[in-house]
């Protein structure tokens, strides 16, 4: 892309320089909207887009029928059944300045007659999707793909709890939005990712859409999606003629909707509303890129139509990438419990989208290679979907003479161990059961919440533990005493007796708890507890075979398989050796603590919670139902004896339904409770 102002372009010059252009925006486009991968900025994306725009504008005869300014962004997979849109789902146009905004209102204005306000709206960062509804029931859900065919993705869409199953009023709507995964849900799943030595999504919006085309219902299902929905292809089934009153009128059918919108009488508003939202957007739970500023009346949308690729109604201002520069000072690597090396830029701290910034994750050697990143480099900084300090790019012009390409190591910076990859991953790895790095890591773990929830036990007196010699594994916690933990920086009587009971108080934890903690590969809490239930006792999890473990509802093959290679270590059942002979609990305790009346309708019944309980908490229900004998699982599966349904219940209860499964609900719960006191 050349920088020549295109007035001084002749036709022959402009063409050749669309033509190199087209190629480069389709193929950043199929890795931005096919393969959910983006290897540019979108703001460079942007930036070529409307030169290709600006070009295709003033001589009209070079454009082509395969440009993408021709072409709604995205394809469709192979590998998904395809949908077509009747009304095509369409993508907004861009503006990136309030000076091209108010060029956008006076065209507007210029084709209509009569006055009109618009109803601003904030560009959610996800992905288009659209939902179809007949006689008020879901019944299919699809990606924009390519405007016209979309990919079918119903059963996946199932899953996602802010999507309603059935509407308030039975209505036949194909109403459209955009599903996002919220920021936390986002870091949770980047880190179980490099957990897992495999390569962290690029942004929520890329996370969201690799989640929702997922061929497995139940990945998508721990993604934690959200969706907000703000379309409808035809208006006329509703009581509203505005778009401000559409969002209100889509809320009262179930959908949900954001609430953050405003109608604006006049640009000034406008503008108002996208500096308000621009220095706000890093407080948002989800992620933004703009603001949408649409006709508000529904009759003047559809008078006013649309482009091939664009409604001529409605455009989206899109906020300039927050970027400043600053200085690579160091190159630190850690290990982490399982064993991945990860490589972390230490910078020089620069305020950048409400906090300083002074580090940002490298993620792993290729990505490192990759960006070519140096040591005095002065690199480009942004925040990924607003979230994660991530480096654009280095600053060629500043970069030092004798800088050079940084060494990517060899052996472990925590015990010397050679450093390996496995299974094609994209982490490096340090597979030495006994480095102190990952026994630290793992012991942080361990005593976590949602592990053996060992109070007082965090990671700096983990170090200090380890430092000093006192602790080798896990199992050597439960043999420190108080004159040990008093030689610790800071350490009393009070502080070390605290941190014993609390030690001590975790040997009676039931055993998913301990196989939670045990930090065994792709096994979460969930699994743990799962395992922990169909087997009782560590002797009969550790005696397992694979097949066995993936036959337990919600844990795979892969899980099975991870359990079975932990256990089979020497170490390992060395460790579960003497873990028993320090007293803690190897047994099931969670599941009934009394004798079940042998009449007890729920005995040996595998009972699924869904929805949400007015009078009950999930937990509550679950506690009793396991004292009556009941197995409660996470999935409904032809062995499901019950589903139990609160209100909102989704894509279990559809597919409880769908194998003929008994359904209760809660009240039939409670009379069932009442008759057994």
């Amino acid at each position: 892309m050349t920088d020549k102002p295109i007035n001084t372009l002749t036709e022959e010059q402009a063409a050749a320089e669309a033509a190199e252009l087209r190629p480069q925006l389709i193929k950043w486009g199929q890795q931005y909207y096919s393969a959910d991968a983006p290897t540019v900025e979108d703001d460079v994306y942007d930036r070529v887009y409307a030169r290709l725009v600006a070009l295709e504008t003033a001589f009209p005869k070079i454009v082509t029928p395969e440009s993408p300014t021709q072409n709604v962004g995205g394809t469709t997979r192979g590998d998904l059944p395809k949908v077509t849109h009747d009304i095509p789902m369409l993508s907004l146009g861009d503006v990136f300045s309030i000076d091209e905004l108010k060029e956008f209102d006076e065209r507007l204005r210029g084709n209509v007659d009569e006055d009109f306000d618009y109803n601003c709206e904030l560009k959610i960062d996800g992905l288009a999707i659209s939902l179809r509804y007949e006689n008020g029931e879901f019944v299919q859900g699809s990606t924009r793909g390519n405007g016209q065919i979309g990919e079918d993705i119903t059963a996946n869409l199932k899953t996602i709890p802010s999507i309603p199953q059935t509407l308030s009023r039975p209505l036949t709507i194909d109403v459209r939005g955009e599903c996002y995964m919220p920021k936390a849900a986002f870091l949770a799943l980047n880190e179980r990712r490099e957990a897992a030595g495999k390569a962290p999504f690029a942004n929520p919006r890329n996370a969201a859409a690799g989640s929702l085309r997922q061929l497995d219902t139940q990945v998508t299902a721990d993604r934690q999606l959200a969706t907000f929905m703000y379309n409808i292809a035809d208006y006329e089934p509703l009581n509203t003629r505005t778009q401000s009153g559409l969002l209100d009128e889509l809320a009262e059918l179930g959908f949900t909707t954001n609430a953050t919108y405003q109608v604006a009488h006049n640009m000034t508003e406008v503008a108002a509303f996208i500096e308000a939202y621009q220095e706000q957007r890093s407080d948002l739970a989800y992620g933004i890129d703009g603001i949408v500023i649409k006709a508000n009346s529904l009759p003047l949308q559809r008078e006013l139509g649309a482009t091939v690729k664009v409604p001529r109604w409605a455009i989206a201002f899109k906020f300039p990438p927050e970027e400043v520069q600053t200085k690579i000072l160091d190159i630190e690597w850690t290990v982490g419990r399982t064993g991945i090396v990860t490589p972390t830029a230490v910078m020089e701290p620069v305020p950048l989208a409400g906090s300083t910034v002074a580090r940002a994750s490298l993620h792993n050697p290729d990505y490192l290679e990759a960006k070519d990143i140096r040591l005095g480099d002065t690199v480009l900084l942004h925040k990924a979907g607003d979230i994660i300090p991530e480096i654009s790019q280095f600053v060629a012009a500043k970069r030092p003479a004798d800088a050079k390409p940084y060494p990517i190591p060899t052996h472990c910076p925590s015990c010397g161990a050679e450093l390996v990859h496995l299974d094609e991953e994209v982490a490096l790895r340090c597979i030495n059961p006994r480095c102190p790095a990952q026994l630290a890591e793992g012991m942080n773990h361990f005593a976590s919440r949602n592990a053996m929830n060992i109070a007082g036990l965090g990671p700096q007196i983990v170090s200090q533990l380890f430092d000093r010699n006192l602790v080798d594994d896990v199992a050597s916690l439960y043999r420190l005493t108080a004159d040990q933990l008093l030689t610790l920086d800071k350490f009393g009587e009070k502080s070390a007796q605290n941190l014993l009971t609390a030690i001590d108080n975790s040997r009676n934890n039931s055993l998913e708890r301990l196989l939670f903690g045990l930090g065994i590969r792709h096994v979460g809490a969930k699994a743990a507890r799962s395992i922990a239930a169909e087997f009782g006792d560590m002797a009969h999890v550790q005696a397992a075979d694979s097949e066995a473990i993936s036959a337990i509802d919600t844990v795979g093959e892969t899980i099975a398989d991870s359990v079975v290679t932990y256990f089979s270590s020497d170490q390992v059942q060395q460790l579960i050796q003497e873990l028993g002979a320090v007293g803690v609990n190897l047994t099931y305790t969670s599941g009934p603590t009394t004798p079940v009346a042998s009449d007890s309708e729920f005995a040996d019944k595998r009972v699924v919670l869904t929805g949400k309980l007015q009078e009950l908490t999930r937990p509550e229900a679950t506690e009793w139902l396991e004292r009556q004998g009941a197995k409660v699982t996470g999935s409904v599966s032809k062995k499901t004896d019950l589903l139990i349904a609160g209100e909102a219940a989704g894509s279990k209860l559809t597919k409880a339904q769908s194998l003929d499964v008994p359904i209760w609900n809660e009240a039939q719960l409670r009379a069932a409770m009442d008759e057994t006191k």
